[in-house]
């Protein structure tokens, strides 16, 4: 697929902290990854830019260097290699072109984890990341030179990535080849913003001015996010509830001030997943394929869940719950309800890690309850394939859910999921009821109230509904029929795009 003829191709770089294949903690990694994939498939000429962790060589796919650079960082200059690496990417870029390019400096990279070692943030995370933002900027300025590359767009993601847009505005506001460049701020998780003591703040190499309230500084510490929130010239979230959500107190994390200012710059886009990836006809780490068309495979992924998890073999409800175990993900409802879920024929397979709390919590459940509940406390991403597939009903009671993935990957897989009414959970899933089952747009079913009792209704709702047969499938095949790829919401994202170069939107403050 090409370009509408009035817009032309766009040269597109996008800067991320984690892109899948090569490194990946969460979500951001897979939207990044995917997001990329489906803009060069739309003809437009993309490049991502990550860290080169320690993690990508271990992979195996061929790197080669691209360009040396000294990074002007607070401290001084620090020499850093650029390695092109070819990964399954370049063969998906259809029209368009793609590649991924990593910022290679192993005093900062070369480590056991991107972020945190045994659960505790590395301490020079500001050095590392205001370096890694830096050496983008003098990729770009030497990219223009060198390949007479020109980023149209700057598309940069989250915190660890959010320096880019105030280097781009600050320190290269002059350079002449990033003049015409312009940027977009995309926010996964506003939970997560990048604070550091104020005492760094000359690690960031930007005039001491900006420390202040009108641009990084926040009650008395630095505030990465923040300053791509007021200098970059688009701002995006991953829903657009959440884009509405983020401008309150209950959800805007102390930001809600900042982005209400720039509300005629964000735009709210949900994500997609990759269809090629997450599809139960073709997936590899399933023991049967299905469809839509033909679901006896899906019964089968059941069949062999149960075995693989050493549950009992009976034709039961069987709940699913991938998540990070924390009080965001609204595990801790999740485990005051397993009692009194346990009193009904049903089973459950909760997958992940997290608190140490409710890592405890849940594995001393699984003893009470042997045969019935499944407790995998380890990132496992074939098994999560399969507990999309072998499950009929997936819960994510989350607190905040900026989109979530594991929605569209329930609705894809035959999986009717149970979610909290919030963020991207409340623009992915039709709540059951009369009217929306009468007209098959039903496809799940949702609650409001962050408790236990409200999840326990919906549950129990759903045990009604699933008891009848058709009733269920019906509500199986609407979540199976719907578009949960990401070709509407690259096209959105590029719809932007092209009026912000063609400045008919956004300005930064």
């Amino acid at each position: 697929m090409t370009p509408a003829p009035d817009h032309r191709p766009l040269k597109i770089c996008m800067v991320s902290s984690e892109v899948v294949p090569f490194a990946k903690t969460g979500g951001l990694a897979d939207v990044v990854g995917a997001l990329a994939i489906e803009f060069a498939r739309l003809g437009h000429d993309v490049c991502v830019v990550l860290p080169g962790y320690r993690q990508i060589d271990a992979l195996g796919y061929p790197q080669t260097d691209y360009a040396r650079l000294a990074v002007p960082v607070g401290q001084g200059l620090i020499e850093t290699q650029i390695r092109e690496v070819a990964g399954p990417h370049s063969r998906m870029a259809g029209s368009g072109r793609l590649r991924v390019l990593t910022v290679r400096h192993d005093p900062f990279f070369a480590r056991s984890d991107l972020y945190q070692e045994a659960g505790l943030d590395y301490p020079d995370n500001l050095d590392r990341f205001a370096f890694f933002c830096r050496a983008v900027m003098e990729l770009l300025v030497h990219v223009s030179e060198k390949d007479r590359w020109s980023a149209d767009l700057l598309h940069v993601h989250d915190w660890q990535a959010a320096l880019c847009a105030v280097y781009l505005r600050t320190l290269y506001g002059a350079t002449p080849s990033l003049r015409d460049v312009r940027s977009i701020l995309t926010i996964h998780n506003l939970g997560y913003q990048g604070l550091f003591p104020a005492e760094q703040f000359s690690l960031t190499g930007l005039p001491a001015q900006l420390f202040a309230p009108p641009a990084l500084e926040f009650y008395g510490r630095i505030n990465l996010l923040k300053g791509g929130l007021i200098f970059a010239d688009l701002l995006t979230t991953v829903s657009p509830t959440y884009s509405q959500e983020i401008q309150t107190p209950e959800y805007g994390c102390g930001l809600e001030g900042v982005i209400s200012e720039r509300k005629g710059a964000l735009h709210g886009i949900v994500n997609g997943i990759d269809l090629d990836i997450w599809n139960p006809a073709s997936d590899p780490h399933l023991p049967a394929q299905y469809s839509p068309s033909d679901m006896s495979g899906k019964a089968r992924c059941k069949n062999e869940l149960q075995r693989e998890l050493k549950l009992r073999m009976e034709k039961v409800p069987l709940f699913g719950v991938i998540a990070r175990l924390i009080s965001q993900k609204g595990i801790d409802l999740v485990i005051e309800v397993i009692p009194e879920l346990m009193e009904l024929k049903v089973q459950m397979v909760i997958l992940g890690t997290g608190d140490g709390r409710y890592e405890r919590q849940v594995r001393e459940l699984a003893e009470r309850y042997p045969g019935r509940l499944a407790i995998r406390n380890v990132f496992d991403e074939g098994l999560a394939h399969r507990i999309e597939a072998g499950a009929d009903m997936f819960l994510m009671p989350s607190r905040y859910e900026p989109c979530g993935l594991s929605q569209l990957y329930s609705l894809r897989y035959g999986t009717v999921p149970i979610v909290r009414a919030t963020g991207g959970l409340a623009d992915t899933v039709v709540n059951y009821t009369p009217s929306t089952y009468k007209g098959s747009r039903a496809t799940g079913f949702t609650f409001t109230d962050p408790s236990a009792a409200s999840l326990l209704t919906s549950l129990l709702l759903a045990l009604s509904v699933y008891r009848k047969k058709a009733d269920w499938q019906r509500i199986v095949k609407a979540g199976m029929e719907r578009d949960v790829s990401w070709s509407r919401s690259a096209e959105r994202y590029l719809q932007l795009f092209q009026e912000l170069v063609q400045g008919r939107d956004g300005a930064a403050l």
